[in-house]
C-alpha cells in the first residue's frame, strides 16, 4: 500500500484551518497542523510533510523566518499564504525559498490546483530519478545541471536549489541563446495561469545568479537582455 502524501498547514486562523483541512482530506492527503511558527518547526521533523502551506503572519516566529529555517535543512515544497499581495512581500517570500505564493482571501479550488501541481511535479521527479535511462544533463563551462537527479554542480561542488529555481535554470539552459521575457518565463514556471507578477522572475534570477555565478553582478551564464528579458549563454 502506497503511503499517502501529507500536507502540513501552519496558520493561526481557525477558519483557514477548517477550510484547508477539509480540502486536503477530500483530495486524499494526510493533514497536520500547527498554529504558530515555533510549533511548526518542532512538528516538521516529526511529521515529515510532503508539502507545507505556511502563513506569513504568525505568532512567535513569522512565516518568512520559518520558511528560511526549513529551507536550510530541506527542499520540501512550501506555499506561502499572506493577506499582502504586493510584489515586495512576495519577493521576501521567494528570497526565503518559497516555491509558491497565494494571497488571502483565496479560492479553495485555486489552492487545490496549486497543491496538485506541486505533487504532480514531485511525481515526475521521482519517476525520472528511478529511470534506468542515461542521465540527462547539461554541462556548460563549470556548470553541470542534471535533470534526472535534480542536482546542480558549480565548479565541482553541489549547490542546493529549490524546485522552482531548478525549473527555471533547467528551462533556460535547455534553450541557450534564446531570449525570454519575464512574462514568458513566469508562465512557464508555474505551468498554469497564475495571479501574480512577472516581476517575481527577477527575484529568481538573482537567487540563481548568487548560486552559479562567480560574480553575480557580471554574470556569464544567466544574462540580461536589456529591455527584453533574459537568456542563457550560448
Amino acid at each position: 500500500m502506497l503511503e499517502r502524501l501529507k500536507v502540513m498547514l501552519v496558520d493561526d486562523d481557525e477558519r483557514i484551518h477548517t477550510i484547508v483541512e477539509h480540502l486536503v482530506q477530500k483530495e486524499g492527503y494526510d493533514f497536520s497542523y500547527a498554529a504558530d511558527g515555533e510549533k511548526a518547526l518542532q512538528m516538521f521533523a516529526l511529521e515529515k510533510p510532503d508539502l507545507i502551506i505556511l502563513d506569513v503572519m504568525l505568532p512567535e516566529i513569522d512565516g518568512f523566518e520559518v520558511c528560511r529555517r526549513i529551507r536550510q535543512i530541506s527542499n520540501v515544497p512550501i506555499i506561502l499564504l499572506s493577506a499582502k499581495g504586493d510584489i515586495v512581500d512576495k519577493s521576501v517570500g521567494f528570497n526565503m525559498g518559497a516555491d509558491d505564493y497565494i494571497t488571502k482571501p483565496f479560492s479553495p479550488i485555486e489552492l487545490t490546483l496549486r497543491i496538485k501541481a506541486i505533487f504532480r511535479r514531485a511525481s515526475l521527479k521521482e519517476k525520472s530519478t528511478s529511470s534506468s535511462k542515461n542521465e540527462d544533463s547539461i554541462v556548460i563551462k563549470d556548470l553541470e545541471i542534471n535533470n534526472k537527479s535534480f542536482e546542480v554542480q558549480v565548479r565541482g561542488e553541489k549547490v542546493d536549489f529549490t524546485s522552482k529555481e531548478f525549473e527555471l535554470l533547467w528551462f533556460m539552459a535547455e534553450h541557450p541563446g534564446q531570449v525570454f521575457t519575464r512574462e514568458q518565463l513566469f508562465d512557464n514556471l508555474w505551468g498554469e495561469k497564475y495571479l501574480g507578477s512577472p516581476g517575481t522572475i527577477t527575484v529568481f534570477v538573482r537567487k540563481i545568479r548568487e548560486k552559479i555565478e562567480l560574480d553575480p553582478a557580471h554574470p556569464e551564464y544567466l544574462l540580461t537582455v536589456w529591455g527584453v528579458g533574459y537568456k542563457f549563454c550560448d
